[in-house]
């Protein structure tokens, strides 16, 4: 059996880059994404050309689960089982808006992308990788990609914080679970990263980057966030489940 990773929100940006590693790496993948396939075939012909019976793409959204279903059955159909899972799939809300100004509506929605919806598609996959044999030293691996906002203060997107802060959560709660049965989870906490999501901020951050915001003082890229997630879902880590890595620059260290 070839192995085989899912990779949520994988069309473009950070989900892409780890899509295309883990393609260079080896690995069958799945993405599945809400954007129709013709918006970012370019990115997928990159896939196409690595193997095109090696990956497919199909349109749905994390937070529907008749669509989390059908993404691990047509895995499964496709590839013979599930080896890695990465919850890349994310939104910012719509509107910034002062927490005592924040809507239910956009609490709800970001809430129901960044941590219900990978709560249930973990819960699904975590299932299938239980009924499979080990492959090489463990069944699988899980990877969430969160923020450094699980646990910085963001008061304008409050629930964009709260969500992440789930998400952490469910990082340990899986890990505390899932060892057992040789799956280790692990989390990924991208600071500034060069995507579509930050583009409306690029001035605001390239100016604090001439003031000397971080130690490695440039824009995060999205291929630094795929080669954390190759080196997490490799046999290099084996002894290690729960934990984050910050992929920041070194933007969450207190400095004077």
């Amino acid at each position: 059996m070839r192995k085989t990773a899912i990779v949520t929100g994988g069309s473009r940006g950070i989900g892409f880059a780890i899509a295309r590693q883990l393609r260079s790496d080896g690995y069958c993948v799945a993405i599945l994404d809400v954007n129709d396939r013709s918006e970012y075939q370019h990115n997928l012909n990159q896939l196409a050309e690595m193997g095109e019976d090696a990956y497919f793409y199909m349109k749905g959204d994390v937070r529907c689960a008749q669509d989390r279903e059908r993404l691990v059955k047509e895995t499964v159909d496709k590839f013979g089982g599930i080896h890695v899972l990465v919850n890349n799939a994310g939104i910012a809300p719509r509107v910034r808006n002062d927490i005592l100004e924040m809507t239910e509506s956009s609490f709800d929605e970001v809430i129901e992308t960044n941590t219900k919806g990978p709560m249930f598609l973990t819960q699904l996959v975590a299932r299938q990788m239980i009924k499979q044999d080990f492959c090489g030293k463990k069944r699988g691996t899980i990877v969430n990609i969160s923020s450094l906002s699980a646990e910085v203060s963001s008061i304008s997107r409050g629930e964009y914080c709260v969500s992440k802060a789930g998400l952490s959560m469910l990082t340990t709660l899986f890990a505390d679970r899932l060892a057992p049965e040789g799956i280790l989870v692990h989390e990924i906490r991208p600071g500034i990263i060069a995507t579509d999501m930050t583009r409306p901020v690029k001035e605001k951050y390239d100016a604090l980057f001439e003031q000397g915001l971080l130690p490695i003082n440039r824009w995060g890229l999205p291929e630094d966030i795929a080669n954390a997630v190759s080196a997490l879902v490799s046999d290099k880590f084996l002894y290690t489940t729960g934990c984050y890595i910050n992929v920041d620059g070194g933007l969450h260290i207190q400095r004077l």
